[in-house]
């Protein structure tokens, strides 16, 4: 069985997006300061990264087998269309679940039932899990083996948080740091059973 991650492009003041779902141009600029093609598996778009951010974004790609997102991000993106692009299977957290295809799958039980119907379909590759509520439940629960941080310079001010007030904890790390044009690459492990952060 893989890890668990969550990981998100974030701003320096921790934010997802900006004050009315905006920001989305400055968070993900780094998608384009580049010279390397990385197209997603499914084909549906790709990205001219740096070579640092290429082999970073190349690794997460592939060792990512399942990924957990809310119902929120589902409907937003319109269910992608009928495939997440990353080409895995997702899980979607919802109140409001509807019936499971071969590329999503509908939980209404928490978190915890997301994360293993997740694990099922990744095998041993690492579940991931999308920003703001769904990272702050599964972290509370004890879930998150590891925080991924795509760490843009740029202050949003406001806006979705890449955590959702909870639990304070501990990180070791980085285990990883990756400069790069526009982006910091940062990755963390979770504390668990660590004094609480103030």
């Amino acid at each position: 069985m893989g890890i668990v991650f969550t990981g998100a492009s974030t701003s320096i003041d921790g934010y997802i997006s900006g004050p009315g779902e905006t920001g989305f141009d400055q968070l993900f600029r780094w998608h384009t300061t580049g010279d390397v093609e990385l197209a997603a598996p499914t084909g549906v778009f790709s990205f001219k990264l740096t070579p640092g951010s290429a082999a970073y974004f190349g690794a997460q790609i592939e060792a990512t087998g399942a990924l957990v997102v809310g119902r929120k991000l589902y409907d937003l993106t319109n269910g992608w269309n009928g495939q997440h692009p990353l080409g895995v299977h997702t899980i979607v957290l919802t109140h409001r679940p509807l019936e499971d295809n071969e590329h999503f799958s509908f939980v209404s039980g928490g978190i915890e039932e997301a994360v293993a119907v997740a694990q099922k379909h990744a095998g041993d590759k690492a579940v991931g899990l999308n920003g703001g509520e769904i990272a702050r439940q599964a972290i509370d629960a004890g879930l998150v083996d590891e925080i991924w941080l795509d760490l843009v310079p740029v202050l949003l001010g406001g806006g979705t948080p890449f955590f959702a007030p909870g639990k304070g904890f501990e990180l070791e790390g980085p285990l990883s740091v990756i400069k790069s044009v526009s982006v910091t690459h940062l990755r963390y492990k979770v504390k668990y059973g660590a004094p609480k952060a103030q």
